[in-house]
């Protein structure tokens, strides 16, 4: 008897033109340096990168970026508008990444402050509205408002990617209620964005059955993000086999794993 394959297991990602086997995104920031990223990227699995595009200089490449170190035949770039606070900003960073790096792709995020990081629900719509149809495949970051993860995918969002909890707090999924109310009635990938602290975070949001998981300081700030790297994507995989295998129900008394009266199964 053949043993499955994780291909025979799963279908790929699919988000808009682009395809992916492995369903964890990682982040390039924080990490001690930009040799311990690279590994821990490899490590990870990952297939596709998120990119800072204010915070990395992609004109002047005499000096040593981050880019540098990526194996794109290996990974797709997709940039990111971190940083940006107005649908303007947002938009000029999105069309200068496109210019730059030949994508795209874009991770759009519009912040609404910087104590909370949480996104401007009218700004996203804007940017995002812009952006889709100026050509781009849009993954938005947003709250975990179903009315608004509804909106951003009526606009053309390729992915909407509702925050587990706040950006870099660790606190894992903290309403899993919306985010189910989410997945009801997307249509596009929902993939969970932010708040993830460990590997059983990234599980808990694959079970819930989000497409996919998108992390950073869960692997750059940890005590061993080598370690970490490896953690997320075992966690990845297992959350998403969980979730299509179906779980038992959950019940308030026992039931025997071994039958009583000499049946091969017992009946719950």
């Amino acid at each position: 008897m053949a043993i499955a394959t994780s291909n025979d297991l799963d279908n790929p990602l699919v988000v808009g033109p682009y395809t992916f086997r492995s369903r964890l995104m990682v982040g390039t920031g924080k990490y001690a340096s930009f040799e311990q990223m690279a590994q821990c990227l490899e490590a990870s699995g990952t297939e596709c990168v998120t990119v800072a595009v204010r915070r990395v200089n992609l004109t002047d490449r005499s000096q040593g970026s981050l880019i540098d170190h990526i194996d794109r035949s290996k990974v797709t770039i997709l940039p990111n508008t971190a940083g940006c606070f107005s649908a303007e900003d947002a938009v000029r960073y999105a069309r200068l990444s496109r210019e730059v790096l030949q994508t795209d792709l874009v991770k759009l995020e519009v912040l609404a402050d910087e104590k909370t990081l949480l996104p401007h629900p009218t700004q996203t719509l804007q940017a995002a509205q812009t952006l889709v149809n100026e050509g781009f495949v849009v993954l938005c970051y947003t709250s975990d408002d179903p009315v608004l993860a509804l909106e951003l995918e009526k606009v053309g969002c390729a992915s909407v990617m509702p925050a587990g909890s706040p950006i870099g707090s660790g606190q894992g999924v903290l309403n899993a209620n919306n985010i189910r109310i989410i997945l009801e009635r997307a249509s596009v990938p929902i993939i969970c964005d932010a708040g993830v602290g460990t590997a059983s975070d990234v599980s808990i949001a694959m079970e819930l059955g989000c497409e996919g998981v998108l992390l950073n300081t869960g692997i750059a700030l940890a005590e061993d993000p080598l370690r970490m790297a490896h953690a997320m994507k075992h966690a990845c995989l297992a959350g998403r086999y969980a979730f299509l295998a179906g779980r038992i129900p959950r019940k308030l008394y026992a039931t025997a794993s071994s039958p009583w009266d000499g049946r091969l199964s017992a009946k719950p």
